[in-house]
């Protein structure tokens, strides 16, 4: 089977969004839109890959950058899908491949089915071979016109259908896979006489047809493949149903949802097997989470990894953090980008950390904040302490050694170095170095002034 090149349409600005940014640029389970067809091309072995652009190009190109095989091709005018194909074709190489031609707003399409349709092209040995899917209700799209013997003879827009051709059921998807010597001999002989005053890609069924070129159609098993995504209730429902695949994936591989539909994961998180995830769990973006983790109800979780045996704890939020084996978080704990917590550190409710390493075994247990900080293995960290990192202009480091214990209520104003061993007394701000192995403690002496609640009940 000869090379593949796919031509991906995404030059259309989605009015029907109310956005002001373009439509293949909306996220749908944690990725642009645009991003969908392109990995369902992949998916299908198609080594060059032709994004079309028009609205907001740059901000197409911005999102593009980085990606491998990924050329751009600019329709400055949209007059229609014949005209975006006619302004891809030039930065297209491979002269003997099929061309699949794809929409942007089609994130459900799978590579799966693409690969259906290269292979229905080279067994059919058509010029032209449509993907098309069956509506009760098919208001709205192509409409496909075939022949005694199956073959496609022609597509039908619905605003020049006739009463017959509208109530055909098989609609036109909008992706095809067409042959390239015949894109490139024909696609300039379409006309834009039509309702919409369009070049239509459509229109090249007909040429074919009458060229004697062989014409033939694909049915997609799950016709929501072909759904394409105009507004923000289908972009809801497009996420609905990707979820719907990922977790139905990740159950497939041994992990555990209390309740898939009330658990939210984006395309590229990764999860290990005999991992439990309770109801109402976001996790977003590059996250990893290892093997045999518990992630409690409501655990927010974007761009971090999570080490083996993990357990995150109702209402966490993590972002940006790294975390080895065996370690705790929460409830109700915030870590921000920049953590790194060891294996066994422990973190408790009402704890907020940015920036900060603490070593293995260490915990800091509750109503804490500390950023900016290294501290290191077996340390205990109490309740209400802060490391004041911030004066105001620029942020300063604290350094706590191994085996330290901070009291509760403790101010570390940083920089501020308190070295192994040492133990910080309760209520002490911290503003000078602390030696190892040494108690610092720095409070004003308390004065009791017996009888005094007494005398002034009496006044």
């Amino acid at each position: 089977m000869s090379m593949i090149a796919a031509v991906v349409l995404a030059a259309g600005k989605g009015t029907r969004m109310k956005s002001d940014r373009i439509k293949v640029l909306h996220e749908v389970a944690g990725q642009p839109m645009l991003a969908w067809p392109l990995a369902a091309a992949r998916e299908a072995d198609a080594r060059e890959l032709v994004v079309v652009v028009g609205h907001q190009a740059e901000q197409v190109r911005e999102h593009l950058a980085g990606e491998p095989g990924v050329r751009i091709a600019v329709q400055e005018e949209q007059l229609g899908t014949g005209h975006a194909v006619a302004c891809a074709l030039p930065e297209v190489s491979e002269d003997n491949a099929p061309v699949l031609i794809l929409c942007g707003d089609t994130p459900l399409l799978t590579g799966a089915t693409l690969q259906r349709l290269v292979e229905a092209h080279h067994a059919g040995g058509a010029a032209v071979t449509v993907l098309t899917a069956r509506f009760d209700n098919p208001f709205g799209y192509g409409r496909i016109v075939r022949d005694a013997a199956g073959n496609v003879r022609r597509i039908v827009e619905q605003k020049d259908s006739t009463p017959e051709e509208a109530a055909i059921t098989e609609v036109n998807s909008g992706i095809y896979c067409m042959d390239l010597a015949f894109l490139r001999a024909h696609i300039n002989r379409l006309g834009s006489e039509n309702a919409q005053n369009e070049y239509y890609l459509t229109d090249l069924v007909a040429i074919a047809v009458a060229e004697h070129h062989r014409c033939i159609a694909v049915e997609a098993e799950d016709p929501r493949e072909i759904m394409g995504v105009n507004d923000r209730q289908q972009l809801a429902y497009a996420g609905h149903l990707l979820r719907q695949r990922i977790n139905s994936r990740l159950m497939r591989d041994g992990v555990t949802l209390i309740d898939p539909e009330r658990t939210y994961i984006d395309a590229g998180v990764v999860i290990g097997p005999d991992t439990e995830i309770w109801p109402g769990c976001v996790l977003q973006g590059r996250t990893v989470i290892g093997r045999g983790c518990l992630l409690e109800s409501s655990v927010q979780v974007c761009d971090c990894t999570v080490g083996d045996r993990s357990h995150l704890k109702s209402g966490s939020v993590l972002e940006g953090a790294v975390l080895h084996a065996g370690v705790a978080v929460g409830p109700m704990a915030h870590l921000r980008p920049g953590t790194v917590l060891h294996d066994e550190v422990k973190i408790g409710n009402f704890v907020e950390i940015k920036k900060a390493v603490l070593g293995v075994g260490s915990k800091a247990s509750h109503l804490t904040y500390l950023g900016d900080a290294e501290i290191g293995r077996d340390v205990n960290v109490g309740c209400g302490t802060i490391t004041c990192n911030y004066d105001g202009v620029n942020k300063h480091r604290t350094v706590i050694g191994d085996r330290v214990f901070v009291g509760s209520d403790v101010q570390l104003v940083a920089p501020v170095t308190v070295g192994d061993g040492a133990l910080i007394a309760a209520g002490t701000t911290v503003t000078r170095d602390v030696p190892p192995d040494s108690l610092a403690i720095a409070r004003t002496p308390q004065v009791n002034k017996e009888g005094w609640c007494l005398r002034h009940k009496k006044g």
